[in-house]
């Protein structure tokens, strides 16, 4: 005969039923998480950057490499073939103007400035020689002219008295002709004479002219040697900073060649070499970010070379603070040129995620997941970069590598 089930023994039935779903669903739970993790990737938030789309400024700027060069910078060149005689200083030091940094051998030079001296006074000597002969001539001449003068005197009597008699009869025709052409050849005799007073002046000038431009292309060419006489005590043109010289002394130079060079000290440019694909872009007077170990220098683009070399330009950017503490010579540095301004737009940090101008996609990141979209980018900075189309302010994205992930829709975000 059939007995009823006792209440106790349907309570722990029903439990252990209720038991047996919990531990089913649980583990469905597990399973589905499992597959879950399977197929959707994750990443922890420690490996990636994530910046917020907000609104701001952004400068479109072209980037360039720099070098830091002093403002003002001479060099100082061998006036001709030598060698170095002695050195006086080192590079690297600080140096004073006109201070003493080698001497040249000038044994040559003296050599010629010598030679040049003795020519000098040979021309002298022939312009003074010229003009002690133009005075003799000229002293001779005089006296013949003055005996000529008395000649034609007498002549001219002779010839008036002739005329006279011949009135009388007292004198033959043939007598007063001879007087008459004596009077002639007096005349001629005399201009002659003082033609050739002229004649002599004008020779002897010729060649006293052709002997004083003579000794003033040596003297020129003595004041020539005397400057590189000079030259071959190399000094400081300014006081500065010695970057340069010849230190091996005996070491041959050619003329021409550069054995120093000085530069200001703290007072920088920059000069910056880019691809000459962006030289449409440059004008001078636009505004330049210097960076270096994290510091900005501003600046403006002072002059655009207008050679181009090699495919690249260069340009030359004065600092707003040329003397800046932390530049040294030669340093180099980024430059952006900024080649337009826009303000009030929606920027999100610049970062390894984003490739230029475009439309390009994205990971937005909400709920501790991150799911593929699409951005419009433009301008950028190299700091920010301006967000076109496709996010609204506050909404945060990955901006550092996505490479890894670029081909997922979705990732998870762990911690």
């Amino acid at each position: 005969m059939d007995q009823a089930i006792g209440i106790d023994l349907l309570r722990r039935r029903r439990n252990t039923r209720f038991a047996a779903g919990a531990l089913l669903f649980a583990a469905f739970l597990v399973v589905a998480w499992g597959v879950n993790r399977a197929v959707r990737p994750s990443v922890a938030a420690s490996d990636i950057m994530v910046a917020e789309v907000r609104r701001g400024n952004v400068d479109n700027t072209v980037n360039a490499a720099g070098v830091v060069i002093p403002v003002h910078e001479e060099v100082v060149s061998s006036p001709g073939a030598s060698r170095v005689a002695r050195v006086l200083a080192k590079p690297g030091q600080q140096v004073k103007q006109g201070e003493l940094l080698l001497e040249l051998d000038d044994r040559e030079i003296r050599l010629v400035l010598e030679t040049l001296k003795e020519q000098l006074a040979q021309q002298e000597n022939k312009v003074l020689g010229l003009r002690l002969d133009m005075e003799q001539k000229r002293k001779q001449i005089k006296s013949a002219i003055e005996l000529l003068e008395i000649d034609l005197q007498a002549s001219r009597a002779l010839r008036e008295r002739n005329r006279k008699l011949r009135d009388s009869g007292l004198v033959s025709g043939q007598d007063l002709l001879t007087s008459e052409l004596n009077v002639q050849r007096n005349e001629i005799q005399l201009r002659q004479q003082r033609e050739l007073v002229e004649d002599t002046r004008r020779a002897t000038a010729s060649g006293i002219a052709a002997a004083n431009l003579q000794r003033e292309i040596l003297q020129k060419q003595i004041a020539r040697q005397e400057g590189l006489l000079q030259q071959t005590k190399v000094a400081a043109p300014f006081s500065g900073m010695l970057t340069t010289l010849i230190e091996e002394e005996g070491a041959s130079v050619t003329a021409g060649q550069l054995v120093a060079r000085v530069s200001e000290l703290n007072n920088y440019r920059v000069e910056a070499t880019l691809s000459d694909f962006h030289a449409r872009l440059l004008s001078a007077g636009q505004p330049v970010r210097v960076e270096q170990n994290g510091e900005v220098l501003p600046g403006r683009v002072h002059t655009i070379l207008p050679e181009i070399q090699n495919g690249t330009i260069k340009l030359l950017v004065d600092l707003d603070q040329p003397h800046n503490p932390h530049l040294r010579n030669k340093m180099r540095v980024d430059v952006n040129v900024v080649t337009d301004r826009k303000a009030g737009v929606l920027v999100i940090d610049s970062g390894a995620a984003f490739n230029g101008k475009g439309r390009q996609p994205a990971f937005r990141v909400e709920d501790g997941a991150a799911r593929k979209t699409q951005l419009e980018l433009g301008a950028s900075d190299g700091k920010v970069v301006e967000v076109v189309a496709g996010a609204r302010a506050g909404e945060r994205f990955i901006v550092s590598d996505i490479g890894a992930f670029k081909d997922r829709d979705a990732i998870r975000i762990s911690k």
